[in-house]
């Protein structure tokens, strides 16, 4: 059995609903989800979800091979791109083929990659984390009455700009999340925005009021004194790793005892997180995958010992893929269908994608010029208009 080629599509995700972090909102209600498909001889075809820009550099570590060798396969691909280096895009797109691989080892064995994995569970435990920065605070509470209606216990937040704004808005989590637990779990994640002064000073004032269960992302991802420093003057658990790239990313932070939760990004593939949530598990320490569009990376979670939660944000999938899973129970439950349990109905997919647009300089993935450089987090009038000006004559 032979790897013979890939097809690269383009699905489409509905939020209903602006998304967004401290760094920037997509203002757009509709996303574009890249679908990668990795065919084989046998005509059994593999479902990879997330960019992969890279595919036709990367891709000729694997055309040929045997598919069900797939974590040799996935350091064959880490070794082809050697000298240039491994993150970023090509990261991803080594993520998006690993996921397909997976996909169709399960296919072949015709049983979920839960079980294909050593899984005992269907259920995995998950937050709600809707991507709310955009949303009015009327928008926040509907949105999260929306998960605590399946169930939800925890749920966090994007904030780190204003203490007004996000005080009242962690009081409108809670309430929606208390139906279902007296003391919901509650995060709050500032997106790299603060240095480790202001983390400490706005995370403490949060918990003059609250029980935060973790802060997410206080300083930027790579700052492991920052990280330890943060950690030693909060109550929260600190967490973070979305954004890292392989174990040697990871090593630094958990040698110095840095954070109590490590994060892995589900566009990184599975392989990718089976390894981290080992390294992780060596440290006595929890692993929290960060979701993407259809959760792929849950059937690599349900089998993982130190599993603590998913991220869950959206109820729903994009167009065009069915998805076998179902948010019960604050969770999400797993189906039988073969392999991922993804199928593509690529009559509802684009073969072309989207025209390429430049950066924005209000975001939402461009880091705002004065990023951890004020004297309090909160904008100024530079950032926001609507932020008032005091005249001369009250100054």
């Amino acid at each position: 059995m032979k790897i013979t080629g890939f097809r690269s599509l383009y699905a489409t995700h509905d939020w209903g609903r602006p998304t967004g972090d401290v760094n920037g909102v997509v203002t757009e209600t509709v996303t574009t989800v890249p679908v990668l498909i990795i065919e084989t001889d046998a005509g059994v075809q593999g479902v990879g979800l997330g960019a992969h820009a890279d595919v036709g550099r990367v891709f000729d570590a694997v055309e040929g091979q045997d598919p069900r060798a797939v974590t040799a396969l996935y350091d064959r691909m880490l070794d082809w791109v050697f000298k240039a280096g491994h993150a970023g895009t090509t990261f991803g797109t080594i993520g998006a083929i690993d996921m397909a691989l997976w996909d169709i080892k399960a296919k072949l064995a015709e049983e979920p990659l839960w079980r294909t994995l050593g899984g005992r569970e269907r259920f995995v435990p998950g937050y709600a984390s809707g991507l709310e920065y955009g949303l009015t605070d009327e928008e926040v509470a509907a949105l999260y009455t929306r998960f605590a209606e399946r169930g939800f216990k925890g749920g966090k937040l994007k904030g780190g700009r204003s203490l007004d704004r996000d005080l009242p808005r962690l009081e409108l989590l809670r309430a929606a999340l208390s139906r279902n637990s007296r003391r919901p779990a509650l995060m709050l994640d500032a997106n790299e925005a603060w240095n480790r002064a202001q983390a400490v000073r706005y995370v403490a004032e949060i918990e003059r009021s609250y029980d935060l269960t973790w802060i997410e992302e206080p300083v930027r991802r790579w700052d492991t004194a920052g990280l330890g420093f943060v950690r030693a003057k909060v109550r929260a658990a600190v967490a973070s790793g979305e954004n890292l790239t392989g174990l040697e990313q990871y090593t630094p932070l958990l040698a110095a005892d840095a954070l109590d939760i490590v994060q892995v990004g589900s566009v990184w593939g599975i392989t990718h997180f089976l390894r981290v949530a080992t390294l992780a598990h060596a440290h006595d320490l929890p692993v929290s995958p960060v979701a993407f569009n259809g959760n792929p990376i849950a059937h690599a979670a349900a089998v993982v010992p130190n599993l603590l939660t998913h991220e869950v944000q959206d109820l729903a999938f994009p167009t065009g893929l069915d998805i076998d899973q179902e948010f019960e129970d604050g969770g999400i439950v797993l189906g039988e269908r073969p392999g991922l349990g993804i199928s593509v109905d690529e009559s509802l997919l684009s073969p072309k994608p989207p025209a390429a647009r430049p950066l924005r300089p209000d975001g939402p993935h461009v880091r705002p010029e004065r990023a951890a450089l004020r004297m309090v987090a909160e904008p100024d009038v530079h950032d926001d208009p609507a932020v008032p000006v005091r005249s001369e004559e009250t100054r």
